[in-house]
């Protein structure tokens, strides 16, 4: 599921600063800090901090649980912190000067504003704390020591491979419906989808920005039904977007003659590939990217040692009707490893 990232307006930053009291910021541990919450395995003193966009979406709920677990099994306590709405800038800010005060060894962290949150991260790493963004770099990516991210571009090449084949030689008609101009986890995904298709922006006969909304896709599909009645291939951003599609489809009539490609991997979706509504989808690993963050910051505390670079988290094609040349899973492994 995209999770947009640009720069707040200003109207938007005023109400994150005016909202901060709605942030949420739990301790998992003694309860120290500026919040608290139940108790986390072990006694140690190593604490580490995770801040998110926002704490209902369900790509960032895993992403908690996996954060969660790993502090379980590894013996550290674990603070967390979400914003009120995607572009709580500062209240991400005021998590980390909390964290920060709290004695964190270390953060992780998925930018509401990749731009805006980089002094903030720069004074928590001037202190010694280590910095991870998960799932969003920063701009520029190295403000943070590490990213733990899907490799978005190579998560769109696999569907745009899979269409590809799955076409077997048709002439395509494309329909993209994407995030919204800029938002990079749009771009590298819309980008991977046609090379991976051999396509270019010249070949799409019709796109859209949906933000990543059912709705939106919805009417975005409408309106390129309009346009072109003949569309049979359609890239969706995320499975909201690809429902909304499907949706719009239906009621003409188009469902069954339509290939629908998707990327997110989310349990909704995952059904969706499975009940033929969408074709296939890339599916990534919200819990994994936590997970290998919470144990990087246990290990900086143990001996030192930062974790640097980008790793990439894993991303698997999930379909049910595999195609020939273009490695995949079926929606049975997806449904064992789907999020939300």
């Amino acid at each position: 599921m995209p999770r947009t990232t640009r720069l707040s307006s200003p109207l938007l930053r005023a109400a994150a600063v005016t909202g901060i009291a709605a942030l949420t910021l739990t301790a998992c541990g003694s309860g120290s800090g500026a919040g608290s919450g139940s108790s986390s395995a072990g006694s140690g003193d190593v604490k580490v901090g995770l801040i998110t966009k926002t704490d209902t979406n369900p790509f960032f709920v895993k992403m908690k649980e996996g954060a969660e677990k790993t502090a379980k099994a590894e013996g550290v306590k674990l603070m967390t912190a979400a914003g009120k709405f995607d572009g709580d800038n500062a209240g991400q800010v005021t998590a980390i000067e909390n964290m920060v005060a709290a004695g964190v060894k270390g953060i992780l962290i998925t930018p509401s504003d990749s731009k805006a949150i980089v002094p903030a991260i720069e004074k928590a790493k001037a202190k010694g704390v280590l910095v991870i963004a998960l799932d969003t770099p920063t701009e520029p990516q190295s403000a943070v020591d590490a990213l733990f991210a899907t490799d978005n571009l190579k998560a769109g090449e696999l569907i745009g491979e899979y269409a590809k084949a799955a076409m077997k030689g048709k002439t395509a008609k494309i329909a993209t419906l994407d995030l919204a101009p800029g938002v990079s986890v749009g771009v590298q995904r819309h980008n991977g989808f046609l090379k991976g298709f051999g396509a270019t922006d010249k070949d799409v006969t019709c796109a859209q920005d949906t933000g990543g909304d059912q709705a939106k896709g919805q009417t975005a599909m409408e309106n390129c039904l309009q346009k072109a009645p003949d569309i049979n291939v359609v890239y969706t951003i995320n499975e909201p977007a690809a429902l909304g599609a499907y949706t719009a489809l239906k009621a003409k009539g188009r469902e069954k003659d339509v290939l629908i490609v998707s990327v997110d991997g989310g349990c909704t979706g995952t059904r969706a590939v499975k009940d033929g509504k969408i074709a296939a989808t890339s599916q990534q690993y919200p819990l994994k990217m936590a997970a290998e963050g919470v144990k990087a910051v246990v290990t900086y505390a143990k001996n030192g040692k930062k974790a640097s670079g980008y790793t990439d988290t894993g991303v698997t094609l999930i379909t049910d009707k595999a195609q020939t040349g273009v490695t995949s899973k079926d929606t049975a492994y997806g449904l064992e490893n789907c999020w939300g």
